[in-house]
């Protein structure tokens, strides 16, 4: 429903997969088949022209095709009948060789699959822009000091660029994946009725290489009638896109908690408010996010139902991917987008990441502790003496650092400023910020690659 692309679809792939998009798509597939069956000798020159001139989406009947196609089992039958009439009316010569030697799902998924060369290039963009957003954000606060949470609870103190860095070092793994996959995909779809182009005899390879030339795609070694992998790969990719910015939504969204308060999303008028509630601060950006993820792990499981395809040309299989791969498709650049927008206009509350640290009286400290005393007295002494102490402040709600700083097993090697500093989160970041180096370091390699 259009009343919901603003808010689960908006991005510019969802322009790429329109009807007249897609209408065009399948017109440009035949105009170049025209020509490369004339270049091959198979049809007169002449009728290149006029079959061309009316190969454009406005001088077909949407309606009409859309209702046609319900009855003949698939858009390309109906949209050949209406491109051949169209082409009589000029010229009823050039009429006959409307289509020739192709079949319907040559048609339709060769123009799939450059809506899909479209929506490739438009995910580069996306990707890029995401990648540069994550980079700014990273060298921004990767000294902002925050609860790291493991199973929902305090762990140990991160930064939040070292967060950051996680999203950003999974969008370059996409951003690989994207340029690996597109000579796989980008492939003409060119068999006949059967996949042997019998009716083009001997010149089916030669007017397949033409054809392919002509729309710049990669020539199959076969027809791919029934071999649906390319497309469950691209399904895969942008699930796999949409899958790791909904693990950073869903992050977000729980860092905004307002409990937590850490971070929130951009600012706007009228931006996140309630009908009831006028206090209220909802990340709608997060929300439009992870409902993309929820829905697209379903639209998966047809895309890997729709593998089994019989024989030579399916029944079912390859019909379910119409409106389907489309669906997944939009969505996963709604979710590019959106997260795209959340990431230039975020808030980031450092002074309350660091506060919350301190909501447990130093105790996401305490390994720092017990590692010094263990060089002392043993690991498991120590551990359980920190184990005590750690209940201790939690039962009298002191700070964890008096504790210490007054117990006899610990004053013997550890002086208050020891204490002070090994409770400093600060000094407990481990590889945080070689981690951080490396991503980064990374990421402009691969966008010097890219320019």
């Amino acid at each position: 429903m259009t009343l919901f692309t603003p808010m689960l679809r908006a991005s510019p792939l969802s322009e790429i997969f329109s009807d007249d998009n897609t209408l065009r798509g399948m017109l440009d597939f035949e105009a170049a088949l025209a020509l490369a069956c004339a270049k091959c000798g198979v049809i007169p020159e002449s009728a290149i022209t006029v079959i061309s001139a009316q190969c454009q989406a406005d001088k077909l009947d949407p309606q009409a095709l859309a209702q046609a196609a319900a009855g003949a089992g698939n858009l390309a039958i109906p949209l050949v009948k209406q491109l051949t009439a169209n082409v009589k009316r000029q010229d009823e010569q050039a009429a006959r060789y409307v289509h020739w030697g192709a079949t319907s799902q040559d048609v339709i998924d060769t123009g799939l699959v450059l809506q899909l060369r479209e929506a490739f290039l438009v995910s580069e963009v996306l990707i890029e822009q995401l990648i540069r957003a994550l980079t700014e954000q990273i060298q921004h606060h990767q000294h902002s000091v925050m609860a790291g949470r493991t199973w929902m609870q305090h762990a140990l103190p991160i930064t939040f660029g070292l967060k950051l860095a996680g999203t950003l070092d999974a969008l370059l793994r996409w951003q690989q994946r994207l340029r690996e996959i597109k000579p796989r995909v980008l492939v003409l779809q060119f068999g006949g009725a059967a996949g042997t182009l019998a009716s083009l005899k001997e010149q089916g390879i030669t007017v397949a290489q033409a054809l392919a030339n002509a729309l710049h795609l990669h020539q199959a070694d076969t027809p791919w009638h029934s071999q649906r992998d390319r497309l469950l790969e691209t399904a895969a990719w942008f699930a796999g896109v949409a899958s790791t910015l909904g693990k950073f939504a869903s992050d977000f969204s729980l860092l905004m908690q307002t409990e937590v308060a850490e971070v929130g999303e951009p600012i706007a008028e009228g931006r996140g408010g309630s009908s009831t509630m006028p206090h209220k601060r909802n990340p709608v950006s997060c929300a439009a996010i992870l409902t993309a993820n929820t829905r697209i792990p379903g639209l998966m499981a047809t895309m890997y139902a729709s593998q089994n395809q019989q024989h030579e040309r399916a029944l079912g299989g390859w019909q379910a991917e119409w409106e389907v791969l489309p669906q997944l498709i939009t969505l996963a650049g709604g979710v590019m987008q959106t997260s795209l927008e959340l990431l230039n206009g975020m808030q980031v509350n450092t002074v309350k990441m660091r506060a919350n640290l301190d909501i447990t009286h130093g105790l996401i400290m305490a390994e720092s502790v017990t590692l010094a005393l263990a060089e002392f007295m043993g690991k498991q002494p120590a551990h359980h003496l920190v184990e005590q102490l750690c209940h201790r402040a939690l039962d009298e709600n002191q700070p964890l650092a008096a504790l210490l700083a007054e117990n006899p097993q610990v004053t013997p090697y550890l002086s208050l400023t020891q204490i002070e500093h090994l409770l400093d989160p600060q000094h407990a970041l481990g590889s945080n910020d070689a981690f951080i180096r490396q991503v980064l370091a990374r990421a402009a390699q691969q966008t010097r690659r890219v320019t």
